[in-house]
């Protein structure tokens, strides 16, 4: 049966992957695979080449201290590739990473998929110039991005997002409440991030802004949904925190944590899509290195960085980054989505048809997608 190769960098993708193993196979059995995952595509059986978490980097001034590293990982994924003569390969994600092992796959002949579509709308739109040739389709994830492409001379197929199969409408609070003993309680989320690079920026201020309601909402307790790559960290950094939060790693503990939640302060990214799904109020914060700031608000040509704020055209929920990223300005609008009922449900109120845009034409996102490879795979 074909082999099919999967490359995937982060938490996130990790989760594309495992859907679409399970779809490709119930489209096709029978069907193998090999490359780079993580923890639930391995749950899928798939075997793993080398960590998924050594590629897990994001910034300019992050990823230095690890170029060694990345370099070697490109040099024994593509020493694999040429062993194993897979007959198509799908690059999930990781743009910076992934485009170096398609650039070597299209000398090699091999038909590319690339699944999730580089942000090149969002900034560096130049960099769309270095695409053509890349791959032979590219599989996008939000309902703008096919035009966007295509006004650029790139063909894109919009195959819906993800996130409306993560059943992160589906938790039970009670349940989560009953397991971990928060009876009385209210739950605030902290999702500081899948990377390892990201653990250190925000979770300091996390501590602080967790300390801060300690005073102004005693019966406020903190709990970190968090990705299997980060969790020992995450437990060794917040294990002195005088608050001590509940830390979650589970899939269906992390629903049911969101069906407890009051307020959520997230990282950018599909974090805020899977709040809006379960309905909890939330800003969206983020502190990167200065350095690597300075680049991207020199780079960037979009309002908003929040997915629900990019998806709406305006600000449904708080943006606070860099240098607003501050204990004492998370606080205030904690705060605030507390007391404000009709603050958290305007958010709510919009959640629904945000979510609705990022429906595929037909099926599931991952049935979706998992067509596209197949056909793509059939191709003489």
């Amino acid at each position: 049966m074909p082999l099919i190769y999967l490359i995937v960098g982060e938490a996130s993708g990790d989760v594309l992957g495992a859907r679409l193993i399970s779809a490709l196979r119930r489209q096709r059995p029978g069907l193998r695979f090999a490359g780079v995952g993580g923890p639930r595509m391995i749950d899928q059986g798939f075997t793993s080449l080398h960590p998924m978490a050594d590629l897990a980097v994001m910034g300019l001034v992050e990823v230095l201290p690890r170029l060694r590293l990345i370099r070697r990982r490109l040099t024994e994924t593509l020493a694999d590739i040429d062993a194993k003569q897979p007959d198509i390969l799908v690059t999930i994600d990781s743009p910076g990473y992934t485009k170096h092992v398609l650039k070597q796959a299209a000398r090699r002949g091999l038909k590319r998929v690339q699944y999730v579509a580089p942000q090149v709308w969002a900034w560096h739109e130049k960099r769309v110039r270095t695409f053509p040739g890349l791959w032979d389709r590219l599989l996008c994830l939000l309902p703008f991005e096919p035009a966007w492409f295509a006004a650029r001379g790139i063909d894109a197929t919009f195959v819906g997002h993800p996130v409306l199969e993560s059943g992160a409408a589906d938790g039970d609070g009670a349940r989560f409440r009953e397991r971990h003993g928060l009876a009385g309680e209210r739950i605030l989320i902290l999702m500081p991030g899948s990377r390892r690079s990201e653990i250190p920026r925000l979770l300091p201020v996390f501590e602080e802004v967790v300390e801060r309601l300690a005073r102004s909402a005693p019966n406020l307790r903190p709990v970190l949904p968090v990705s299997a790559t980060v969790a020992q960290a995450v437990r060794r950094a917040t294990a002195g925190w005088k608050n001590h939060p509940t830390v979650v790693t589970d899939l269906d503990d992390k629903h049911d944590a969101y069906a407890a939640a009051s307020v959520a302060l997230t990282k950018s990214g599909t974090s805020t899509l899977e709040l809006a799904l379960a309905g909890v109020p939330m800003a969206v914060t983020y502190r990167v290195n200065p350095l690597s700031a300075a680049i991207a608000r020199r780079a960037i040509t979009v309002p908003h960085v929040a997915m629900v704020n990019l998806l709406a055209g305006r600000a449904v929920v708080p943006e606070l980054l860099q240098e607003r990223c501050r204990p004492d300005e998370l606080e205030r609008v904690v705060l605030e989505l507390l007391a404000d009922g009709a603050a958290a449900a305007a958010q709510r109120d919009a959640f629904g048809p945000i979510l609705d845009t990022l429906r595929p034409p037909e099926g599931l996102p991952s049935d979706a997608a998992a067509r596209q490879v197949l056909q793509l795979l059939d191709q003489a």
